[in-house]
């Protein structure tokens, strides 16, 4: 009971403390996500073994000027070839059953693609619309949410075959297509009752984080498995650390941004 009480609590600071940051101005909500990105490197450079210097500075400094930079189109393929190219390359690990040592230079690489430039196009998201719009984010996040909470509902109610046993033995198809479900119907209501935007472009933006949240969950209990920890860290009680609460987002965030960059060009024709 005791746990329980722990891990609600804990699990409630991190939802206002993240919505109310994000709702409050643009500022705040950099800050938070700067703050959250450096303690994930520092969760991931545990798990890899990797020399915490290097990563935490070079992940200030880029962060930093990418807050103060505007965004363009450029600048969003710049950051997104690196990201994908890293994002699919960690999906294919997830099939081979041993994965080599990296050595240092591929660690600090690993580092950048799989937090760094992540965080930072995590925070250029809500600002799609050219000005900021923190309801995209919110939305994102609470899809994110429903799709964690029914996956593991579903899963623990009718769940029959696993998804990926190796990895994450708790994980099943079944919770997986009920996650995937919630989170299309979620999507779905936000277009229309809280972000007012195409029920189209929403759907399609939840079957993304759904899909790719999903994987970026996996990848995670990967990395964990590998380190021979049960989570990547312990700042929130009950819950682990910061990249056990923000692995989906981390991995869906560059798919997610992808897909604004073809509504973008879209829009040209």
């Amino acid at each position: 009971m005791r746990e329980t009480l722990i891990r609600t609590a804990s699990g409630l600071v991190y939802i206002f403390l993240l919505i109310g940051a994000t709702l409050y101005s643009s500022y705040t909500f950099q800050i938070l996500f700067g703050i959250l990105m450096l303690i994930s490197i520092y969760e991931y450079c545990k798990l890899i073994k990797c020399n915490l210097r290097g990563p935490m500075f070079i992940g200030a400094v880029l962060y930093t000027l990418f807050a103060l930079v505007r965004k363009d189109f450029i600048t969003s393929i710049l950051l997104l070839i690196p990201s994908l190219y890293f994002a699919i390359n960690t999906m294919i690990l997830l099939f081979k059953n041993d994965m080599e040592e990296l050595k240092a230079d591929q660690k600090v690489r690993s580092v950048g693609n799989y937090i760094i430039l992540p965080f930072i196009i995590i925070s250029q998201i809500p600002f799609e619309e050219d000005y900021y719009n923190s309801k995209i984010i919110i939305s994102i996040f609470i899809i994110i949410w429903i799709n964690d909470t029914f996956a593991y509902i579903v899963g623990k109610s009718i769940g029959q075959n696993k998804l990926f046993e190796a990895i994450s033995p708790k994980k099943t198809i079944e919770g997986f297509i009920g996650g995937l479900g919630f989170a299309i119907l979620t999507g779905l209501l936000l277009s229309q009752y809280f972000i007012h935007q195409s029920y189209i472009i929403w759907v399609i933006i939840a079957f993304i984080v759904s899909l790719f949240g999903t994987i970026g969950d996996l990848v995670e209990s990967r990395f964990k498995r590998i380190a021979n920890v049960k989570d990547s860290g312990s700042i929130m009680p009950g819950h682990g650390g910061i990249l056990d609460r923000l692995d989906s987002i981390i991995f869906a965030a560059p798919f997610v941004f992808l897909f604004f960059q073809l509504l973008f060009l879209i829009s040209f024709f």
